[in-house]
């Protein structure tokens, strides 16, 4: 009687999507196909595409905007910080709406929409010549930067085998990790080298690199895989991965692939992205990775934002000594480039969740040490500690993109990525508004200490909401098994 009911709601569910029982097994056997796959299976071009152009999304959301825009001529002070929180609120727009459009029509159509936006928002911002066309471009660049975080990690997810699903993605995350060390300290010097022109420079580097990503993602990139069967294109699956089979095997020098383990699934059974994350077990994972990551921005953009304002206003450094802060800022970034390397050998034998919980303590750690060191102007030991804390504060940022994209099944996982990640900047929003209110009343130290103090217990909450996902198929964290099916 069970197993009847069962069948039902399997059928019920594929006649209310229009996708045939035929469909969902072909499916569960490509990606199986995928899974067996000892190496990447597209062309390496695209996953260097992928690579350059989260380089120039995190450089555009974290390396350049500080040091440009001091230097930009035909803006002030509140015109400055209206340019950085529209760029912040297109973020959260372009992310949840983009989001919801790959889950609705595709991920290829959109990420290559995403990193256009990002190439025309910055090579606007560069030839900006008013307060106005800034403005413009500039929320055009946050459209596409929150989208692109997004999707690329998505697009690499689906596309990846899982027992090296963290592998692949940790490539461009040395690609963005790469912007905000390297990319910050180029920064810092094109703009002082040239003050006149070294603004412009900064903002049309991202620009060459998103419209470069585009085109090849426009020649070379395939949809999803999972999308294609949805939409009953069978026939564009068989080409995709008979030919990643053959890329695979060519590059690892085989003669033949494994049997494929052929796992059936049971979809969720809704069309609508938002009926299931409203179900118990999504909605519990949305919730608890929006938290994550609400309080990660809480602390994250109050740093990045305010610390050398925080530093300048407070602390009260002379000439000399603050130039000197700036300069050895930039180059303790680089730690968090060096650590993306390090990470390729511990993602795939780490627990995601053990990752942001040991970040979550080093946020509050690094609010507290920071601190304390520019209190008493120590600047060379607070660089080396700074420098040191790189090493743990920036893994729980791949361990948090990797769950958002694994947490979810494939109708709504783009959606749920763009939600968590999205509404999780509204942080990036509040934290910066409340430093200084809470220095005024309780002192620079405590007040450092509050912001970064949530960040564990956030991190914490993820033990309780998230599954395992180190080397697990995608559709066995999400989709249920359907008994008694599994073949090899």
């Amino acid at each position: 009687m069970y197993k009847a009911r069962k069948l039902t709601f399997i059928r019920y569910f594929y006649e209310l999507t229009g996708v045939s029982t035929s469909m969902s097994s072909k499916l569960d056997e490509y990606l199986a196909r995928i899974d067996r796959l000892p190496t990447w299976g597209l062309s390496y071009a695209v996953l260097w595409a992928l690579g350059i152009g989260y380089f120039a999304t995190l450089y555009d959301a974290v390396s350049n905007l500080g040091y440009a825009l001091p230097f930009i001529p035909f803006i002030n002070a509140t015109q400055a910080s209206i340019i950085v929180s529209v760029g912040l609120a297109g973020y959260i727009a372009g992310s949840i709406g983009f989001g919801v459009a790959s889950d609705r029509i595709g991920r290829r159509p959109i990420l290559i929409t995403t990193f256009a936006l990002l190439g025309i928002g910055s090579l606007g911002m560069g030839l900006a010549t008013n307060y106005f066309m800034l403005f413009i471009f500039r929320l055009l660049e946050g459209i596409g930067i929150g989208a692109a975080l997004n999707l690329a990690m998505v697009y690499v997810a689906e596309f990846s085998p899982s027992m090296k699903r963290g592998k692949y993605a940790n490539w461009i995350f040395i690609s963005g990790w790469t912007a905000v060390g390297v990319g910050t300290v180029a920064a810092a010097f094109i703009v002082t080298i040239n003050p006149t022109v070294g603004w412009r420079i900064i903002f049309l580097l991202p620009a060459v690199l998103s419209l470069m990503t585009t085109v090849v993602l426009t020649i070379l990139s395939p949809e999803s895989v999972r999308i294609l069967v949805k939409k009953g294109k069978v026939q564009e699956v068989e080409k995709i991965v008979n030919k990643m089979e053959e890329i695979s095997m060519r590059r690892a020098r085989m003669e033949s692939l494994p049997q494929p383990k052929i796992i059936h699934y049971e979809e969720t059974p809704s069309s609508s992205q938002l009926k299931i994350l409203r179900e118990s077990k999504y909605l519990k994972r949305l919730i608890s990775l929006t938290v994550f990551w609400f309080f990660i921005y809480f602390i994250q953009y109050t740093s990045t934002g305010l610390g050398p304002t925080f530093v300048k206003v407070v602390i009260g450094f002379s000439t000399a000594q603050y130039a000197e802060y700036i300069r050895l800022s930039g180059f303790a970034a680089i730690g968090a480039t060096i650590v993306s390397f390090i990470l390729l050998s511990v993602v795939e034998k780490t627990d995601r969740r053990l990752l942001t919980q040991i970040g979550g303590i080093g946020f509050l750690v690094s609010s507290f040490v920071s601190t304390y060191l520019l209190l008493n102007k120590e600047l060379i030991v607070w660089f080396i500690a700074y420098f040191l804390l790189e090493f743990v504060v920036n893994p729980p940022y791949l361990a948090g993109y990797l769950m958002s994209s694994e947490a979810f099944p494939t109708a709504a996982r783009s959606t749920a990525f763009a939600i968590t990640d999205g509404i999780g900047h509204l942080g990036g929003v509040i934290g910066p508004l409340l430093l200084f209110p809470l220095i005024r009343i309780i002192g620079p130290l405590p007040a450092w200490v509050v912001l970064g103090l949530p960040v564990p217990f956030a991190a914490a909450l993820l033990w309780f909401t998230i599954p395992k996902t180190v080397k697990v198929r995608l559709e066995e964290v999400n989709e249920a098994y359907r008994e008694g099916t599994a073949q090899t």
